[in-house]
This record gives C-alpha cells, structure tokens and sequence, in this order.
C-alpha cells in the first residue's frame, strides 16, 4: 500500500505530462540498468555512461539494448580512464546528460529496473532526472545482490555471504563479460537475475 501512494504522489509531482507512461508496467518485461559515474559520491558523481538491456520472459533480449555515452560538466581525472576506459576524448564526443536521460527514459519506459546495488544508480540518475521531469524514476527496482543474499544466507550459518560481482558470477557458474562498461554490466546483471530465478524453482 504504501508503495502505491509513492506511486501516487510521484504521479502528482510530474512537471512532463508526457513521462506519465514511466507509470504503466508492461507484464513479463524488465530492464537490466547501470551507470559508470565519476565517483561513488552521489553528490559529486557525474554520469559517464548508461547501459541497459531488456528482459521478455525471462530471456535477455540483447538486439533491444541501449548504450550512451554522457558528456561530463566536469574534467574527468585520470582514474576514471583507468576503471572505465573511458578517455576525455570519448567523453567529449559524447551527449549531455539531460539528452542521455530522456533517451534512457523512453527506453525503460514502466519496467521494473534490475540492477547490482541499483540504489546508488538509481540516485545518481534522480539526481539529473528530478529537474527535468519533477521526480525520480517512479519504476520498481529489482536488486540481484539481495535475492542472492536471501539464497545463500540459508546455507553460510557463519551469516557472511560475499556479494562481490565477481564472486556471485563465479558462484552461479555464468559467463563474465569485461567490468566497468555499463552495457557489459546490465547484461551481466540480467543473467544473474534469470539463474537466481531458475534457482528459486
């Protein structure tokens, strides 16, 4: 119930009528989600990159993904390069953030967002999207690293469960895509999702 009134409210604050769509949940479609930022500090972190792949059925529909590249207000710092690959020259040639957005807006559209410590993408992008539009993303998210903790703390009586990516891609067997790109990640993270799924059977 309370959901629902956040939902409600969040309806009453959008300043875009034409982002009501962001409030109608397709059945049986989710979208994977990541972003490379500048830092791990909401306040400072700027949106580098956005990645995202759709989910139909419990299958990863990669000819449906989406990937931007984001022109930081900013000047990168050298660890950046070094985490994302991403050079000042890439950055440059990319899109403003505001553009970025509602190109990721209109692929997302309702679906439930899956992501790997979604809360902190999630922020960072409200933190852009709120002037915008009036509010944050109003979509249900889906965190992996939870329903992976709620499978394996069954089994670890010590009650310490790594939620390392690296480690729960080992543990669930699945291939690993190279880190640190947002398109790379969101699909790593949808395959997550569908074998802790078929874990739950």
């Amino acid at each position: 119930m309370l959901t629902a009134l956040r939902r409600a409210w969040a309806h009453r604050q959008l300043t875009d009528p034409s982002r009501a769509f962001l409030f109608d949940e397709p059945e049986g479609e989710l979208v994977s989600f990541d972003c490379e930022t500048t830092s791990l500090n909401v306040r400072e972190a700027e949106i580098l990159s956005i990645g995202a792949v759709k989910i139909r059925n419990r299958t990863i529909v990669t000819s449906e993904s989406f990937y931007v590249i984001v022109k930081p207000e900013g000047v990168m710092e050298a660890a950046n390069v070094k985490i994302h690959g991403l050079r000042p020259k890439d950055v440059s040639d990319g899109i403003p953030v505001a553009d970025a957005l509602c190109q990721l807006l209109d692929f997302i559209g309702g679906r439930a967002l899956v992501g790997y410590y979604l809360e902190y993408d999630i922020k960072v992008v409200n933190k852009f999207l709120k002037p915008l539009i009036g509010i944050g993303l109003p979509n249900r998210a889906i965190e992996v690293s939870g329903i992976y903790y709620d499978q394996e703390i069954k089994n670890n009586h010590d009650g310490y469960v790594d939620l390392r990516m690296a480690s729960i891609i080992e543990k669930l067997q699945l291939p690993d895509l190279p880190r640190h790109d947002a398109l790379n990640d969101a699909i790593n993270v949808a395959l997550m999702y569908l074998m802790l799924k078929a874990r739950e059977k």
